[in-house]
This record gives C-alpha cells, sequence and structure tokens, in this order.
C-alpha cells in the first residue's frame, strides 16, 4: 500500500477560504455505478412569444399590470414578493428560545430577453452587457435607499433549480439586514485584508492563474475557474481581476466583459452534455449603507446540479445535510471538461 498522498484520488478535505467551511472530495468513488433517480428533461421547444407568459412584452402581470412591448432587459418588481417595503420594526424574544425580527425589503424580477424561448448562453455579448448594466443601475438606485444594507442579485434557471417560468429572467432582492452568506464572507475577507492590506481573492486569484489548473477562461478584466473548495460538481466563480468592492464600480469595459466571460461559461455549460444547464448563479459583493467594506472583492458564483449528464443531478442529503459537503469529481477535472468545451453553442454548430 503507497503512503503518497494525493488530491486527484485519496479522500481529503479542503477549507472554503471565504466561508471557513469544509467540503469532503471522494475521488475514488467516480467509478461507482449509478442506479439512483435519473431526471426527465423537459422539451425545449418553447415558442418566442407566449401569451399565457407574464414576463413576455405586451401581457398581463399577476397584479393587473401590463408588460410594455420591450425590445430589451426589462425591470419591474416582484408581484410576489419575498420581502415587503413597508413591513413594520418588531422584534421577538421569548426566553432567548424563541427569537424572530422583522425583515424588510424589495423585490424585483429582471426579464432578460423579450424572446420566450432562449437563455443567456443564446444571447449575443451586446444584449447581455445591457443586463448586466441593468444590474448595476439598479444596484445604484436601489443602494440609495438607506435602509437597504445589501443587494442580492441572482437567477434561478432550470425547472431542476425550481424557476417558475422558462423566460430567461433573474431576480433582485434588497434587504434591511445582511444575510448569513455574506457575514461570513465578510468575515473572512476582513481578516485577511487585515493581516496582508490585500483582498483575499486577489491573493487567491494570482494563485491560481499561475497554476492554471482550475482556470476555464479568461478575458481582460474577469477569471472564471473552478474554485478550490467548489462543491457542486461542475460549480465555477468569476472573479474581477480589478479589485472592486461592488458591481457599482464596473466601468463600460468591465461591464462588456463581465457580459463576454458569463456567455462563455454558459455556452461551455450547455456544450457539458447538450442541455440547458441548469444552475443556480448570483454576484456577491459589499454591503451598503453600513461603512466601509475595503477587504470586499466582488464575485460572481454558478451552482450548477449535473453530475454525469444531463438526467442525473447530485443531491445533497444524509452526511451533506447533516455533517458537511461531499463531492466526487475534484474541482480539477471539472475545470479540464469545462475548458474543454466549444466557446460555440452546440445548437449553432
Amino acid at each position: 500500500m503507497s503512503n503518497t498522498f494525493d488530491l486527484d484520488s485519496n479522500p481529503h478535505t479542503r477549507l472554503n477560504i471565504l466561508t471557513g467551511e469544509w467540503v469532503l472530495v471522494s475521488p475514488h468513488r467516480t467509478k461507482r455505478p449509478w442506479q439512483g433517480k435519473v431526471e426527465e428533461l423537459s422539451p425545449d421547444n418553447r415558442p418566442e412569444y407566449e401569451p399565457k407568459c407574464y414576463l413576455c412584452p405586451g401581457n398581463d402581470r399577476a397584479d393587473g399590470d401590463v408588460n410594455p412591448a420591450y425590445t430589451e432587459s426589462f425591470v419591474f418588481k416582484n408581484d410576489f414578493s419575498a420581502l415587503l417595503d413597508d413591513t413594520p420594526l418588531a422584534s421577538f424574544n421569548e426566553a432567548d428560545l424563541l427569537v424572530a425580527n422583522n425583515q424588510k425589503g424589495l423585490c424585483k424580477v429582471i426579464s432578460f430577453s423579450p424572446k420566450h424561448n432562449i437563455t443567456l448562453p443564446e444571447m449575443e455579448v451586446a444584449e447581455i452587457a445591457t443586463v448586466v448594466a441593468l444590474w448595476q443601475k439598479e444596484f445604484n438606485s436601489l443602494s440609495e435607499n438607506q435602509w437597504i444594507k445589501y443587494i442580492q442579485i441572482f437567477e434561478n434557471k432550470g425547472e431542476i433549480m425550481g424557476c417558475s417560468n422558462p423566460h430567461p429572467h433573474g431576480q433582485i432582492w434588497s434587504l434591511s439586514d445582511i444575510p448569513a452568506e455574506l457575514l461570513k464572507e465578510t468575515e473572512h475577507q476582513k481578516n485577511y485584508y487585515a493581516v496582508h492590506r490585500k483582498s483575499l481573492l486577489s491573493a487567491y486569484l494570482q494563485l491560481e492563474q499561475e497554476k492554471q489548473e482550475r482556470v476555464v477562461y479568461e478575458n481582460d478584466h474577469f477569471v472564471v475557474l473552478v474554485p478550490f473548495w467548489a462543491v457542486w460538481p461542475y460549480e465555477t466563480i468569476i472573479i474581477s481581476k480589478r479589485h472592486l468592492t461592488s458591481i457599482k464600480y464596473f466601468t463600460e469595459a468591465e461591464i462588456k466583459s463581465l457580459a463576454d466571460a458569463i456567455k462563455i461559461l454558459t455556452v461551455k455549460y450547455d456544450n457539458l452534455f447538450e442541455t440547458s444547464f441548469p444552475y443556480s448563479a448570483g454576484m456577491h459583493q459589499a454591503p451598503v449603507n453600513s461603512g466601509d467594506y475595503p477587504e470586499w472583492h466582488w464575485h460572481m458564483h454558478f451552482y450548477p446540479p449535473l453530475l454525469r449528464s444531463a438526467t442525473v443531478k447530485k443531491f445533497m442529503v444524509g452526511y451533506e445535510m447533516l455533517a458537511s459537503p461531499q463531492r466526487d469529481i475534484t474541482a480539477e477535472f471539472a475545470a479540464k471538461k469545462l475548458r474543454e468545451m466549444p466557446q460555440v453553442h452546440y445548437k449553432v454548430k
């Protein structure tokens, strides 16, 4: 029996430097046969315009409003918001055992395109840049409300991720408190910055660019890579090369570069199993209206569930729910697979 430890074949744990949490990696399990759940693929035959879709141009929405005949990305207040901006200030505490606080917020929906039958990888870079520019505009506008402390921009893509409408769209939630994941990332970035006077992700990105083991794609302003601590099989992160605390500071060139990075990544995702690749994605950035956060470094997470094919997904159950996340394929294997994928969408080959 060999005593040589190998990340590519031996079970081990990896540290998420942004959250302080650990993930168990079990690369030796990739050879096991799969006899579990196989998802059914939904037919991909949507029309460009769907009369019953509440996101298509000119259609009625649930609250009685009518969408304008928009020709590019379009944003509106969510008709079924998870948060409300008129929630009264209140708290509840019974013996420090039953504890609750009010949560005030504002939720918006952003339709990426007037076309019902496409997704981000099927849009032109210029069209995605319009979406990124609208993200920036909404971030700047929402942050003017002093009671808003954090703005979460995200997208759920695909039925398997709980998306209730196939029309290409995302959401923007703004909250009166800073959510738990952001508190964790703030703490670890702040601790690193205090010692090194450099952002945690700047240092990490420099190392990843030197090693080139997990980098999937890069352009002038952004790097797409599979993080060393990835939990989901083909999880990726987009990191800005410039140390920026939020999308507020993106230049026009950076807006276009982020659109390019999103386009290339999502095309590679779709090409991996030649399917409309599902994921939850969202950017993490500094809180607003609650002091300075010089340690914060803008980044965008992509969490896709597919594991072996278009119909086999990764489940977070058992050990993952009770102890810690676990994955079989290594981050390096996933990055190599994505790196090798063509940059032209399989539908237009």
